[in-house]
């Protein structure tokens, strides 16, 4: 039997080393394509595909945030959540130093340094979730629950939908 062909990323040893369950997609990966574009290929919503965002305080603390493909994080009600005086997206530099992750191949899953997890807390009701991989073009489809036992993320309400 042929096993599915897929990148071993840091996020893949990371899944299997907690046991996770987990169903790998290739998709076709465009520059700005971003959730509208693996949603189009995996034939479902946005809302369903789970962004990866590197934010930071303004000390310089650097976070994840975990979004619905089709909304945006308010970053002024975050701040005013975790208690600090604002919070930033992070240059992709920055990103990929924090993360071991380029932009548009970021998964919260095996990340180079350890940060605070922030998830928006409709994902949690939604069955299963897809998110990056750990590469541009691959995504996972997950239980949202993971993110929890994985990662101890915090559930947030920052949500809004951009106009």
């Amino acid at each position: 039997m042929n096993r599915p062909r897929y990148p071993i990323t840091p996020a893949i040893r990371f899944l299997r080393a907690k046991q996770v369950d987990f169903r790998p997609f290739i998709y076709t990966y465009t520059d700005r394509g971003g959730a509208q574009q693996a949603a189009k290929e995996l034939k479902t919503t946005e809302h369903r595909v789970v962004k990866t965002l590197v934010m930071e305080t303004q000390g310089r603390s650097p976070l994840l945030v975990l979004m619905h493909g089709d909304l945006s994080v308010s970053t002024r009600k975050l701040a005013c959540v975790i208690g600090t005086k604002s919070i930033l997206p992070v240059r992709p530099d920055r990103a990929l130093a924090c993360t071991g992750y380029q932009v548009g191949g970021i998964s919260p899953f095996g990340i180079r340094q350890e940060m605070p997890v922030y998830v928006q807390a409709t994902i949690l009701d939604l069955k299963t979730i897809y998110i990056n991989g750990g590469k541009r073009g691959f995504i996972v489809e997950v239980d949202p629950g993971v993110l929890l036992k994985t990662l101890s993320a915090i559930p947030v309400s920052v949500a809004f939908l951009p106009q």
